[in-house]
C-alpha cells in the first residue's frame, strides 16, 4: 500500500507512487499554483534577510576577472 499525503495546495489526498508525477501535489494547476507563490514571495522561509548588494562588487564581467 502506497503512502498518502496531503496535497500543500488543496490539501486532497495524494498516494506516493509513481503513478501521480506531481507529487506531492495532486495535480500540475496546484504544483504551479504553488509556485508562483514562491515566485511573487508569498510564500518564504523564515530567517534573517540578507543584505542587499549594490553590484559594485560583481567583478565577473570584467575580462581580468576571469585570467
Amino acid at each position: 500500500m502506497a503512502t498518502v499525503v496531503k496535497c500543500p495546495h488543496c490539501r486532497k489526498p495524494v498516494p506516493w507512487d509513481n503513478d501521480h508525477p506531481y507529487k506531492p501535489f495532486c495535480s500540475e494547476r496546484c504544483r504551479l499554483i504553488d509556485l508562483g507563490e514562491w515566485v511573487m514571495e508569498e510564500k518564504r522561509i523564515p530567517g534573517e534577510s540578507l543584505p542587499e548588494q549594490s553590484g559594485q562588487d560583481d567583478d565577473d564581467s570584467d575580462p581580468a576577472y576571469w585570467q
